[in-house]
């Protein structure tokens, strides 16, 4: 189908089918997700889902939004604790609305426990799908051994019959699936206070574009209503007292330099400069050139246009951390800690920036400013515990200050955390010979080395 039909779906038995596997939180590896991190752009998406996680009564569920590295427009989710939102969803969106929407009806689908009951139904239909290929298959073997072909033609037909049932059964059951999830989004805006207006825009968008298709299809083989059916049910549901309801302009301010970053940082110089002109002295503007001049080589120019950024938003975490990151990544790592430090006094969740201002500091080669990444790395994995990054940083760090132990057992998380369980297994089991036994260190090379005799256990998070 084309990507704008698949547009904010429940994942089908492809994605049910990886649900329990953990999507690691700093490059998705394990998951084979290419996932986008960015402290700026995850704050505004809390902001975004979290009045809505809070009237489902989610709020302690510790529900994620995570941002995958496709530029198609979608967003599904996989489990209870994540919501998948593509790139292209929030370069696409042009309101704040328009996502909060999508993220109101995938948490539809939380709520109503979507994910669990479709697995029990696809349990269901895996037993009746053995079951009709066993009668199928006695039926052909009788006919056979009879020499009846009519019978084996009947095992035939018994085969295949109950297979497409079964495939309508679970579409049927997905249908209602969606249909339930936009009536509680459409709910859960209502009791927000928000309009559901983008919500309706969103999916009249892609019902439009699926339209001239539609006619061509069989709706009892869609995983989703119909176009018209599903836009019709939408009308009469978003006429809440909200509909007319604008977002604030701090949030929609906020909304369009989210949008400039992921232009920034994604697309092309020319085709930046197609979507923000030099005649645009905007700051979303600004930001978008900024960003594509750093990433294209021009390090002395970027430093320039961030720096006019900082002069016009002085308290700004994000300007700060943008040009610790164009320096340390320019090869100037000593001039990336100010701005750096500066981003993580400001930052409301700094974590991420942690990350980078440790980078900056062990790369400058100073066993001092090593020794100042380590508390500071530490703090960011008390937040981030699947950080591959980090533990690579710590390791260097310790590896600076000659332990050795400690470097190991950096070293070993990172491989960890990596999905590269061989290595890490062989980093930890050196570990375990350098530190005194049944000392943390130890405890936690050894959880490493023993962690597939015990699957449930991750000994990042402990």
């Amino acid at each position: 189908m084309r990507p704008a039909s698949r547009a904010v779906a429940l994942a089908t038995a492809a994605a049910i089918a990886l649900a329990g596997m953990p999507a690691h939180a700093q490059n998705g590896s394990q998951a084979g997700i290419p996932m986008i991190r960015d402290a700026e752009i995850e704050q505004l998406l809390r902001d975004y889902v979290g009045p809505i996680l809070k009237v489902a009564g989610l709020t302690n569920q510790n529900i994620q939004v995570v941002i995958i590295s496709d530029k198609s427009f979608n967003a599904f989710v996989m489990d209870a604790h994540h919501i998948f939102v593509n790139a292209g969803a929030l370069m696409q969106a042009t309101t704040p609305n328009q996502l909060i929407g999508v993220f109101a009806h995938e948490t539809g689908h939380i709520v109503g426990g979507h994910l669990s009951k479709m697995r029990q139904e696809l349990a269901n239909a895996q037993t009746a799908a053995i079951i009709a290929m066993l009668l199928g298959v006695g039926a052909v073997a009788a006919g056979a051994h009879s020499n009846n072909a009519d019978l084996a033609n009947v095992g035939g037909a018994v085969v295949s019959g109950p297979t497409a049932y079964i495939q309508n059964r679970l579409l049927s059951y997905q249908r209602g699936q969606e249909e339930s999830a936009d009536r509680a989004g459409v709910r859960f805006l209502t009791m927000t206070g928000q309009s559901a207006k983008g919500m309706y825009d969103t999916f009249k968008r892609f019902a439009d574009e699926g339209m001239f298709q539609a006619q061509y299809v069989d709706p009892y083989a869609q995983n989703h209503p119909m176009p018209q059916e599903r836009m019709d049910a939408l009308a009469e549901l978003v006429k809440t007292p909200y509909w007319d309801k604008k977002d604030p302009p701090e949030l929609q301010f906020r909304h369009d330099m989210m949008r400039a970053k992921m232009y920034g940082f994604i697309e092309r110089p020319d085709a930046v400069l197609r979507r923000y002109p030099l005649s645009d002295t905007g700051l979303p503007a600004r930001y978008a050139r900024a960003i594509s001049t750093y990433r294209f080589g021009d390090m002395r120019g970027a430093v320039a246009q961030i720096d006019g950024l900082i002069a016009a938003e002085p308290n700004n975490p994000y300007f700060y951390e943008l040009k610790g990151q164009a320096l340390l990544e320019g090869g100037h790592p000593a001039e990336a800690i100010p701005p750096l430090r500066r981003a993580v006094q400001l930052a409301p969740d700094p974590a991420l920036i942690q990350i980078l201002l440790g980078q900056a500091l062990v790369a400058t080669n100073d066993a001092k400013m090593s020794e100042q990444a380590i508390p500071l790395l530490k703090a960011a994995l008390a937040k981030e515990p699947e950080s591959s990054d980090a533990y690579l940083q710590l390791a260097m760090a310790y590896g600076r200050k000659n332990d050795y132990a400690d470097a190991d057992l950096a070293s070993a998380q990172a491989a960890f955390a990596r999905g590269d369980n061989k290595t890490a297994r062989e980093l930890a089991a050196r570990a375990k010979e350098r530190f005194p036994i049944g000392s943390p260190g130890w405890v936690r090379a050894d959880d490493i080395v023993a962690f597939n005799k015990n699957l449930s256990q991750n000994p990042l998070r402990k």
